[in-house]
């Protein structure tokens, strides 16, 4: 395919008039051609984009829930940058930190030098954490990504210990470099690198509607522990003492599958009884996101170390560790990276991490989501492609199935990727951005704001419940509210707040 050559337009100067572009926008997005612009990307970019194919549209702008295409559409978006985005997007407090960071000229990158704006952050960071955590805690600041943290934390562990093994769980995601892709459970995404599996051994993740063990609820995760107990203490059992456990508390790519409470108090236990260091991944599941501001919290767990990105950048990539301090072995140099150092990043996640506290969102993460989790649980009578709601705070999941297929052993019937595929392509022609996850991609999920406010919550809901009756088949469904739309297919979709707007929050305040 020829790619067209695309001028670009002086410095400080509009591409669309030539006229001096300060204080406007970096992109006029009416000289924008949405279709050459994708036409471009599909030429340049490699195979293994995902989010680009998922949506194929050209955002411009973009305030709180709201999302702007080239066209002047607006899109309700429920994705959320996969969780970064704790107060949305562009949120006034985010930007206020960037400017007040550039215009104070300080130092953008610093490698890992000390500077007040890192400090500030990890006075921040610590202030949120659980008390017998932050009073022993220590923080390496890791490249820019949540996959490199998990790297330093398996690093980190396999030096303390001496070992190198890993327990890690079915359904597990950690990222795509090389440790964290073999603790990782997804088959999809290891079997062509060769090596992938290495000297991890796979445990069974509690999943209520698919049991590993065919029985589910709170007796499936009894068996769970139980499996993992005798596999460690069975001298026959081919597990040599591993370097560490890593889970997460909410499996998010795997489906917005939560762990019991009891079971991760078990896990813990039988952790620290073997004196294997616990690793609790919290790159999607901090900073409210799950109802407390760590997911650890609600089961009262003390890990030995938290892996951290996503939100604590405040929109910007940051991802760190914070651990125990006895694990702190490490020799000067043990892991580095040139972008650890990101003066911006830190800014904004001070002001964010300090905004949801301030402003009760955590709360309100949980009110709202125990909110829309009983709307869509209510909708199962009417839509049988549901076979299951889950997930904790506003990490959601809706598990979409064949209706009509056999029931197994736990009452589940077969997954619809297809309908769910469907689904989140009748959400995009409401103005709805989705995504999809779990174990056969029919889970669609939603991870909006932690601002989301209650008309917009409406919003989604109904924008969402009309596109899961369209793409099966089920036709209008009773409650729908006026921005359901009116079946399937395109409809026209009322308009969100302008843009412009501030998105309101609620202060202090549960709905």
């Amino acid at each position: 395919m020829t790619v067209p050559h695309t001028a670009l337009p002086a410095e400080g100067r509009s591409a669309a008039d030539g006229r001096s572009a300060e204080g406007r926008s970096a992109v006029d997005a009416s000289a924008v051609d949405a279709s050459a612009v994708l036409g471009r990307q599909r030429a340049r970019e490699s195979a293994a984009r995902t989010y680009a194919r998922s949506f194929p549209i050209v955002p411009v702008r973009a305030k709180g829930l709201t999302v702007e295409g080239t066209d002047g559409r607006r899109y309700l978006d429920c994705l959320s940058g996969a969780g970064t985005l704790a107060l949305g997007h562009n949120h006034p407090v985010v930007l206020e930190a960037i400017r007040r960071t550039v215009d104070s000229g300080a130092p953008l990158h610093v490698l890992d030098l000390a500077t007040p704006e890192k400090d500030d952050f990890t006075d921040a960071l610590f202030a949120t954490l659980p008390g017998a955590f932050a009073d022993r805690a220590r923080i390496h600041f890791c490249g820019p990504a949540g996959t490199d943290a998990v790297e330093a934390a398996l690093k980190l562990t396999q030096t303390a210990t001496g070992r190198t093994g890993v327990l890690a769980f079915t359904g597990a995601y950690h990222g795509m470099t090389a440790g964290a892709l073999a603790a990782t459970g997804s088959v999809a995404v290891k079997e062509r690198v060769a090596g992938g599996g290495a000297e991890v051994t796979r445990l069974p993740y509690p999943y209520a509607y698919r049991c590993p063990f065919g029985i589910g609820g709170e007796r499936g995760a009894e068996l769970s522990a139980t499996y993992t107990e005798r596999l460690l203490d069975d001298p026959a059992g081919g597990v040599v003492p591993p370097a560490a456990m890593i889970l997460e508390v909410v499996q998010g790519e795997g489906g917005a599958v939560p762990a019991p409470d009891g079971w991760l108090r078990e896990m813990r236990r039988i952790t620290s009884e073997r004196e294997i260091p616990l690793i609790v991944d919290e790159v999607q599941t901090g900073v409210g996101r799950t109802g407390a501001f760590w997911a650890v919290e609600h089961s009262g767990i003390v890990p030995d170390v938290m892996v951290m990105s996503k939100a604590i950048g405040g929109s910007l990539p940051l991802a760190v560790i914070v651990y125990d301090e006895k694990y702190d072995g490490w020799l000067p140099g043990a892991h580095t990276g040139t972008f650890r150092g990101n003066t911006l990043a830190m800014a904004t996640g001070a002001a964010t991490l300090r905004y949801v506290a301030r402003e009760g969102l955590v709360e309100r993460a949980a009110t709202v989501g125990a909110r829309m989790t009983a709307r869509l649980e209510g909708l199962r009578p009417e839509l049988p492609v549901i076979g299951d709601v889950r997930g904790r705070g506003l990490m959601i999941g809706i598990e979409l199935v064949d209706p009509e297929g056999p029931l197994d052993s736990c009452g589940a019937r077969p997954a619809a990727p297809e309908v769910a595929e469907r689904v989140r392509a009748a959400c995009l022609d409401r103005g709805l951005i989705v995504e999809l996850g779990g174990r056969f991609g029919s889970t669609v999920r939603l991870l909006p704001p932690l601002v989301i406010t209650d008309e917009q919550t409406e919003a989604v809901l109904d924008r969402l419940t009309d596109a899961i009756a369209a793409a099966s088949g089920a036709g209008a469904v009773s409650g729908a509210g006026s921005g359901a739309g009116s079946g399937a297919g395109s409809v026209p979709v009322p308009a969100p707040a302008p843009v412009s707007a501030p998105v309101p929050v609620r202060r202090g305040r549960r709905s």
